[in-house]
C-alpha cells in the first residue's frame, strides 16, 4: 500500500491505491479544495490521479507556477469548448499556454468579431459555473485519428497522425466536449473563475505562411478576479505606453510601407533622440577603452560561408545579389566584419585585450506579419562591440562589460534587472577545458559584483556560455537588451591567432557584446518606458519659447539662440495664438519646459518657466536657467528644477 512522502518530508500512509485530491483531502478541506493537480517525482499529473507505489507528492493549488499554467491552459480548452457550442462550423487546431494567458486557433469559414468575442466569453462563463468534470481518457493513435475525423475535426486528425508511433493518446473531455491533450487540466471548469479574451488575429497553420490561414483568439486567465483586473490595468497601461501611438503623436518615426514595410524612418524628433543615444553610447565607451569601427553593408557570400552564417542563418538573410560574377549579401550580423579587422595584421599577446564597438546596421529577412513597430524590423542598428582576449583575461574583461553595461542602462532609467547565465549544451564547440574556464569566469564576475543570476543549464550557444540582462520597464515589464556571448567558433573557423609570450600560435577569446540590442527596439522600449515623457537629456524639444503677442517676437528668437549656443534643444512659437492654447499644445508633445515671454519679460530679460506637469517655477535669469538645464542634462537624472 502506497506511503506518500510530502515536500516537509511527513509521511501519510494509506491502506489502498489513493488518488492526488484523496491525499489532498486527507490533509485538509482547505487544501482539497485548492487542489488542481499533483506534482509526483517532478511529474505532473490530474487531481484524479491513482497513486498506487510509494512516492514523493506535492500538491498543486493556483499559488504554484504550474498551477497557473493549468488554469490558462484548461481555460483554452474551455473557450473551445465554448466556440464548438457557438459555432458548430468551426474546427479546433491548437491552444497552448503564452505569458499571461493563451490562444486557441480556429478554422472557420468567417472572421470572429468583437461581438463574437462576448457571445463566446458569456457562455465559458456558463460553462465554468456548470462546474463540468474535466476527466482523461485514452485511445490508441489510429482509433483517435478515426474519432476526430468523425467529428470533423480533420485539423486534430492531422496532428495525431503526424505522432511517429502508435502509441497511446490522451484526451480530455467536459461535458460533451472532446479535445486531445497530454494534460494535465483542472478536476472541473468550476475552478476557471477569471479570465477575459482579449484579442483575434490572423495565424498560419503550423507557423507557415504556405499553409491555410488559421484565426486566432487570445485571452488571459488568473487564479481570482482581483489579479485579472490588476493585469487588465497593466494591459491598459501598456495600450497607453504604446511607442507605434507615441511615435505618431510626437513625430518621432514612420514605417513606410512604400520602402517595404519593416524599416524604420527616423523624423528629426526622432533623430534627435537617436543622437543623444549615441553620443552617450560613444561617451561611454571610449571613457571604457573600446575603439570604434565602421564596416560595410554587404560582403562576398563566401565571407558568410566561412562564418558558417550561409548554413545556419541563411533563413535570417536576403538572398545574394549577383555582381561580375560574385554572390554578395547583406550583413544579418557585425562579427566576421571585425574578425576581418583583426586578421588584417598579426596580433602579439601584448596587443590583447581589443575592444572594438560599432553602431552597425544589420538586415534581417522577416515575415510581414512578424513585424511590430521598432520591436520588430528587418533593417536596424546593433550596438556592437567584440572584445579579443587571452583565457586569462576573461574574467577582467567581463567586469568591465558588467560595469560598462549597468552604468549605461541605469543612465536610461533602468534600476532593476534579472539575469541569467547560460551554460555549454550537449552539442558545442570547444574543449571541456575552455567551457570549464569560461563559465567559471562569468560566474566569478557576476558573484564579484553583487548581481543576482538564476543559471539556464544548457542553454548557451553551441559556441560558447553568455549572460543575459533583462530590463524591467515602469509597468514591470521585461525586455531583453544586453548580451555577453563568449565564442570558441569563430575564432576556429576564421583561423584566428595570436603570438603567444612563448612564440607559439593561440587562439584568441571572442566575445560578443551588446548594451542596447538594437538601437530601433531600444528606443520603442524608452518611448513606452516614460511613456513619451523623456527626461531631459533626451527630450527632443527640451525647451519650448513661447510668446504672447508678436512684442516678443525678437526676445523670443534671441533666448532660443541663446540656448542653443549652450546645446539646448529649443524652439520657438511664434504664431498668433491665445498662450493658452500653445501651452496646452507643447505639454501634450511633453515638453519638459515651456518658457513663457511677455512685456514683461522682455523688459527684465527673464524668463518665466512652467514645467509639462503644469507647474510654474516662475520667473529665472537667463544664464541662471541655462546652467541648472546644464546641471540637470549632465546628471540625466530628475529636474533639478522641479525639485
Amino acid at each position: 500500500m502506497p506511503v506518500i512522502t510530502l515536500p516537509d518530508n511527513s509521511q501519510r500512509s494509506f491502506d489502498a491505491p489513493v488518488t492526488v485530491a484523496q491525499v489532498a483531502a486527507d490533509i485538509g478541506p482547505g487544501l482539497a479544495k485548492a487542489t488542481l493537480a499533483g506534482r509526483i517525482d517532478d511529474r505532473l499529473v490530474d487531481a484524479s490521479h491513482l497513486i498506487e507505489d510509494d512516492v514523493r507528492l506535492a500538491i498543486i493549488t493556483d499559488r504554484d507556477p504550474e498551477g497557473l499554467d493549468m488554469i490558462r491552459h484548461s481555460t483554452a480548452h474551455l473557450m473551445a469548448q465554448a466556440v464548438k457550442t457557438l459555432y458548430p462550423g468551426a474546427q479546433v487546431t491548437i491552444g497552448p499556454v503564452i505569458e499571461d494567458g493563451f490562444y486557441y486557433d480556429f478554422a472557420y469559414e468567417r472572421p470572429f468579431h468583437p461581438e463574437d468575442l462576448e457571445k463566446i466569453e458569456a457562455k465559458m462563463k456558463a460553462l465554468a459555473k456548470a462546474d463540468l468534470k474535466v476527466e482523461r481518457r485514452v485511445m490508441p493513435r489510429d482509433e483517435a485519428v478515426a474519432f476526430f475525423r468523425e467529428q470533423g475535426e480533420e485539423y486534430k486528425a492531422r496532428i495525431i497522425a503526424d505522432i511517429p508511433t502508435n502509441e497511446d493518446i490522451s484526451l480530455y473531455s467536459q461535458g460533451d466536449f472532446i479535445d486531445l491533450c497530454r494534460g494535465p487540466h483542472v478536476p472541473s471548469t468550476g475552478k476557471l473563475k477569471a479570465f477575459k479574451l482579449t484579442k483575434v488575429a490572423g495565424a498560419y497553420w503550423r507557423g507557415d505562411a504556405k499553409n491555410e490561414m488559421l484565426q486566432r483568439i487570445y485571452g488571459t486567465a488568473w487564479p481570482n478576479k482581483q489579479q485579472l483586473e490588476d493585469y487588465l490595468h497593466r494591459l491598459a497601461e501598456a495600450e497607453r505606453r504604446d511607442h507605434r501611438r507615441i511615435g505618431q503623436e510626437l513625430n518621432l518615426f514612420s514605417i513606410q510601407e512604400d520602402a517595404g514595410g519593416g524599416l524604420v524612418f527616423w523624423h528629426p524628433n526622432g533623430a534627435r533622440i537617436r543622437r543623444a543615444i549615441e553620443q552617450f553610447w560613444a561617451e561611454m565607451h571610449e571613457r571604457a577603452g573600446y575603439e570604434f569601427l565602421y564596416t560595410p553593408h554587404i560582403a562576398n557570400l563566401e565571407l558568410w560561408k566561412t562564418s558558417g552564417h550561409a548554413d545556419f542563418y541563411a533563413e535570417s538573410m536576403y538572398e545574394p545579389m549577383e555582381d561580375e560574377h560574385q554572390a554578395f549579401q547583406l550583413k544579418p550580423m557585425n562579427c566576421p566584419f571585425h574578425v576581418l579587422v583583426y586578421k588584417d595584421r598579426l596580433r602579439s599577446y601584448r596587443d590583447l585585450p581589443l575592444r572594438w564597438a560599432e553602431m552597425g546596421t544589420v538586415y534581417r529577412r522577416e515575415m510581414s506579419g512578424a513585424l511590430h513597430g521598432l520591436m520588430r524590423v528587418r533593417g536596424f542598428t546593433q550596438d556592437d562591440a567584440h572584445i579579443f582576449c587571452r583565457e586569462d583575461q576573461i574574467e577582467a574583461e567581463i567586469l568591465r562589460i558588467l560595469d560598462l553595461t549597468l552604468a549605461v542602462l541605469q543612465a536610461f532609467g533602468f534600476e532593476d534587472f534579472d539575469i541569467n547565465l547560460s551554460t555549454r549544451p550537449d552539442k558545442a564547440v570547444g574543449s571541456d577545458h575552455i567551457w570549464d574556464h569560461a563559465t567559471a569566469a562569468l560566474r566569478a564576475a557576476l558573484e564579484q559584483k553583487g548581481l543576482a543570476y538564476d543559471v539556464d543549464e544548457g542553454g548557451g550557444a553551441f559556441y560558447g556560455p553568455k549572460i543575459d540582462i533583462k530590463i524591467r520597464d515602469a509597468i514591470g515589464r521585461q525586455w531583453q537588451c544586453s548580451t555577453v556571448q563568449l565564442d570558441f567558433n569563430l575564432p576556429e573557423r576564421f583561423d584566428m591567432e595570436y603570438v603567444a609570450d612563448d612564440n607559439t600560435r593561440k587562439r584568441p577569446i571572442m566575445i560578443h557584446r551588446a548594451l542596447l540590442g538594437s538601437v530601433e527596439r531600444f528606443f520603442g522600449v524608452l518611448i513606452e518606458h516614460y511613456a513619451g515623457h523623456f527626461p531631459l537629456w533626451l527630450a527632443p524639444v527640451q525647451v519650448q519659447v513661447l510668446t504672447i503677442t508678436d512684442r516678443q517676437d525678437d526676445y523670443a528668437c534671441q533666448v532660443a539662440d541663446l540656448l542653443r549656443e549652450q546645446g539646448v534643444r529649443a524652439q520657438v512659437d511664434l504664431r498668433n495664438e491665445k498662450i493658452g492654447f500653445k501651452i496646452r499644445e507643447h505639454t501634450l508633445q511633453r515638453v519638459p519646459y515651456l518658457l513663457v515671454l511677455g512685456d514683461r519679460e522682455k523688459d527684465t530679460g527673464t524668463v518665466a518657466v512652467r514645467t509639462r506637469d503644469g507647474r510654474d517655477l516662475g520667473s529665472m535669469e537667463i544664464d541662471s536657467l541655462i546652467q541648472r538645464l546644464s546641471l540637470e542634462t549632465a546628471s540625466r537624472g530628475h529636474s533639478i528644477l522641479e525639485d
